[in-house]
């Protein structure tokens, strides 16, 4: 694969912003269908009003989601309150009509105004964090809280379930993973019988991109043309062909570029090869 051949910096951008706004929709879908699943179950109305608010929340929902496909999420600043508070509407639905009592801590108005980006992925972490706390049926009672310190967004969610979650749990992974591409923290502690906490740190600022590796490791010519080959997904004895050499020298360069990237595998120098 040449240089030619791989994706321009800005079509890798828009894959990026298609597949969160895809995520960001999976929620959101997710979380309307949980909603309406509690409108029509609720023992509060009868059939004709369950059935009137029930495709009221689905309109709402689906203009929403119409508008959240358009919008350029990563380019605005919302204030911390007016942040949280499209998260409390995004709950309403499931909050009014279901068991579950949610009590929410604003944030003070003074908070720094958020990223687009971390106000999107704190109430999609929060969304997430609800409906895996629904699906264990064990909790009746959910807070949640915004802070800002100025540098960082600090959610708090505790539960009063039944006190077994851990950061390695699966229905977790999703916030887990947004958590890490915003260069966050997340701690679960839980204790059995007593529910469960998780604290989430986001930056506000966004993490300084590493340099490229040939601009910050002092490479040979060879070890170029071999770092090169080896992140275009050539494997050693492709390697070897295109540059004239033999496999145990390819293997001699990969072991060099490794010591020197401090890198651990050949996946990890390659993200390091290809860092912007």
């Amino acid at each position: 694969m040449t240089d030619t051949d791989l994706p321009p910096k800005t079509s890798r951008r828009q894959l990026f912003e298609h597949a969160r706004t895809v995520a960001e929709q999976s929620d959101q879908y997710a979380l309307t269908l949980e909603s309406l699943l509690a409108i029509l179950r609720s023992d509060r109305l009868d059939d004709r009003g369950a059935r009137t608010i029930a495709i009221d929340a689905a309109a709402a929902a689906l203009v929403g989601l119409r508008m959240a496909t358009d919008e350029q999420r990563s380019a605005m600043l919302e204030p911390v309150v007016g942040a949280f508070a499209r998260l409390q509407s995004d709950l309403r639905p499931l909050v009014r009509f279901s068991d579950l009592e949610v009590q929410f801590v604003e944030p003070p108005a003074t908070g720094r105004a958020l990223p687009g980006e971390v106000a999107y992925a704190a109430r999609a972490i929060v969304r997430s964090a609800v409906l895996a706390l629904v699906d264990q049926g064990e909790t009746r009672r959910v807070r949640i809280q915004w802070d800002c310190d100025g540098l960082n967004l600090l959610i708090g969610i505790r539960d009063d379930g039944d006190g077994v979650l851990t950061g390695h749990d699966d229905s977790l992974r999703p916030m887990v993973e947004r958590v890490a591409a915003l260069d966050g923290e997340m701690q679960v502690t839980s204790t059995p019988g007593w529910g469960s906490n998780l604290d989430i740190r986001l930056p506000l600022d966004p993490p300084t991109a590493p340099e490229p590796l040939v601009d910050v490791v002092p490479l040979s010519l060879r070890e170029r043309e071999v770092l090169k080959l080896v992140a275009s997904g050539a494997r050693n004895r492709e390697i070897a062909g295109q540059l004239g050499i033999s496999e145990n020298t390819v293997k001699f360069h990969v072991s060099n570029l490794l010591r020197k990237a401090g890198a651990q595998s050949r996946a990890e120098l390659i993200v390091l090869s290809a860092a912007r």
